[in-house]
């Protein structure tokens, strides 16, 4: 996969650079509207499920409750935030994890670790590749598809990947952010837990 790791490189470098103005804007704004940190940074599983450190731009304040635990994430969110999402600038950030090597612009996107122990081991394929800014579910509905869905378009990639596809890929990403497409999945601010999504369908609930 080496004219993978060499597109990935020649596409994220002058990508930071062109878009530096926009990071330094929206950095700015965070501050001004949620505060600090202007990053969030979180464990998730890379190539082969090893865990590495993903970066993006804050969405949501760090409201509690009284004891001292985090709000739930609809409750945190602000409209800002949501704008944030809704044009994928919290994601930009991931280009220095395309940088480093963790992550390449197209891939399964990278989930919770916690998540890994619910993975079916045909689900579990989806780590045989890199993870993405981007991926083919994501142009395939994104949050607004199910679990099921979503993770068996996640392994068909890996089956059929290939630099035509990743382009294609790309290509359909701009179009579903211009249209702001598959945000949301209903009732959540994203995609509904995974793991309690398996629980649930385990009791037969």
């Amino acid at each position: 996969m080496l004219l993978k790791r060499l597109f990935d490189i020649s596409v994220t470098i002058p990508g930071i650079l062109l878009l530096s103005p926009v990071y330094i804007v929206v950095a700015a704004l965070i501050v001004l509207k949620l505060g600090r940190p202007v990053f969030f940074t979180q464990e998730r599983p890379g190539l082969h499920g090893k865990p590495f450190n993903m970066i993006k731009f804050r969405t949501m304040t760090n409201e509690t409750d009284d004891e001292g635990n985090l709000l739930p994430n609809e409750e945190r969110m602000t409209k800002f935030g949501s704008f944030l999402r809704s044009y994928s600038l919290d994601e930009l950030p991931e280009l220095f994890n395309v940088l480093k090597g963790d992550m390449s612009l197209v891939g399964p996107r990278p989930l919770l670790i916690d998540y890994l122990p619910y993975f079916s081991k045909e689900q579990h394929r989806r780590h045989e590749v890199k993870p993405g800014i981007t991926g083919w579910s994501q142009v395939n509905g994104r949050n607004a598809i199910g679990w099921d869905k979503k993770l068996e378009l996640d392994v068909w990639y890996v089956d059929n990947r290939s630099f035509w596809l990743d382009l294609k890929i790309l290509w359909l990403t701009v179009v579903k952010v211009i249209k702001r497409e598959g945000i949301t999945h209903e009732g959540h601010v994203g995609m509904p837990r995974f793991d309690e999504y398996v629980k649930i369908k385990r009791s037969g609930s």
